[in-house]
């Protein structure tokens, strides 16, 4: 029997109406410093840190890319999680019964993620690069 432990390490995504006055909130409440913006066909949005983790703050553009919660959903919308090894990642998580929804391996010197379903419906991602502001 194999036993592996894996870290939550490094992202969380909110789905909100607007990103910036959300990250006022964690910035002026909980000392969260911004780490980036993000303005791309997905979402609107803004990237949070406390010096561990990345916590995304995302409006997103449309139902096809926000998956079975929609675009107008508010709330926590998904988890990262930041691998070692990309490939093997995939194959673990999609043999223990994971579906994928979106996102590969474009070149893996950039940042990229890609998307599942947990068997329950969660949705998370993975990448081996990280998200700015969190340590692995």
């Amino acid at each position: 029997l194999e036993f592996r432990r894996v870290l939550f390490r490094s992202h969380i995504a909110i789905s909100c109406k607007d990103p910036w006055a959300t990250a006022e909130f964690y910035m002026e409440a909980f000392g969260m410093t911004k780490v980036g913006e993000t303005h791309s066909s997905l979402a609107d949005g803004v990237y949070l840190s406390d010096g561990t983790i990345n916590m995304a703050l995302l409006h997103y553009k449309n139902n096809e890319v926000a998956g079975v919660k929609g675009r107008y959903y508010e709330g926590l919308h998904h988890l990262g999680f930041w691998v070692d090894d990309i490939e093997t990642a995939k194959k673990d998580v999609e043999r223990h019964g994971a579906r994928w929804f979106m996102g590969e391996v474009a070149d893996a010197t950039t940042f990229y993620e890609v998307k599942y379903y947990t068997p329950d419906g969660t949705m998370f991602d993975i990448t081996q690069n990280g998200w700015g502001g969190a340590t692995k």
